[in-house]
């Protein structure tokens, strides 16, 4: 990097070699904030020579990863993610942002379901629609997990819209239990409702098990009838589900109680048993033989 009078320019090519070499000897004598300054002083070195950082050298989120300082790994990928798209390679960006990601998401859900979400962004721009699916698929589950339905309803909108668009149909039935399940826990049956009268123009909906199976939910939720709702959601259909949207099954319950309603006289009629049933029918009939008047 040293200039002189017959040398005027930094060699920053062999500088970036040179550091990389020393990054994999640190790396190897388990100094890793030492690597870590290699690694970086390597990016420099690179980016000064107008070159983007190979794949192949060692990355200073290794070590930063070895040293539990995870936020800090996760900042330097994002950089490094801005770097790939500014020199046209928006496919590397976007493995580098999912590979932030998985980095975080058991320390900061939050910022991992951004993550996921920049690289949906980045592959959808490429027309790469499955693997931004995926990382939607997972932005939506950590959502729900992470009980913040009112980002996961749209999240799942938006997975089901794509699906449509590369006619994955019986993937959007498995998305609209997904967000019915999802607005049902936000208390907002009307949302649900509307959810799965529009999925009816999804072609090979109506008439399907996913969509019997929903209006039976919808039914047993609106009549306050818990038995009916869990009936439901212990079907294989929705048990099999992605682990995050079957507890959101299994854990359901209608407001009210979820106690179906029943005539005031039914448990009386059950612990008299059938004659004081018929009885009771007898006594109704008399008391209006003679009339209302």
């Amino acid at each position: 990097l040293k200039t002189g009078f017959l040398k005027w320019k930094p060699d920053y090519d062999s500088a970036a070699t040179e550091y990389g070499k020393a990054a994999v000897a640190f790396k190897n004598a388990k100094q890793f904030d030492q690597a870590r300054e290699a690694c970086l002083r390597e990016a420099e070195a690179h980016e000064n020579n107008k070159a983007t950082i190979p794949d192949s050298s060692i990355s200073p989120t290794v070590a930063l990863q070895e040293m539990q300082r995870l936020p800090e790994a996760v900042q330097l990928i994002e950089k490094a993610s801005m770097m790939y798209l500014e020199n046209g390679t928006p496919d590397t960006a976007a493995i580098a942002l999912e590979r932030a990601g998985k980095l975080i998401e058991n320390v900061s859900p939050e910022k991992a379901v951004q993550l996921y979400q920049q690289a949906a962004s980045v592959f959808e721009n490429e027309e790469r629609l499955r693997q931004a699916l995926e990382m939607l698929g997972k932005a939506s589950r950590l959502l729900v997990r992470g009980r913040r339905l009112d980002e996961a309803a749209l999240s799942l909108q938006k997975e089901k819209s794509i699906y449509k668009e590369i006619e994955n149909y019986p993937t959007c039935y498995k998305k609209t239990i997904a967000q019915v399940l999802v607005h049902l826990h936000r208390n907002d049956y009307v949302a649900a409702e509307r959810c799965v009268r529009e999925s009816y123009s999804i072609p090979g909906f109506n008439g399907s098990e996913d969509c019997a199976a929903l209006e039976q939910l919808l039914e047993g939720y609106d009549q306050q009838d818990q038995d009916q709702v869990s009936e439901v959601c212990n079907l294989p259909l929705f048990k099999y589900m992605d682990n995050d949207y079957a507890k959101l099954g299994l854990t359901l319950v209608v407001p009210g109680g979820g106690i179906k309603k029943k005539s005031p006289n039914t448990a009386q009629d059950k612990a008299r048993g059938p004659a004081a049933v018929g009885s009771h029918a007898d006594e109704e009939e008399d008391e209006y033989s003679g009339g209302l008047c």
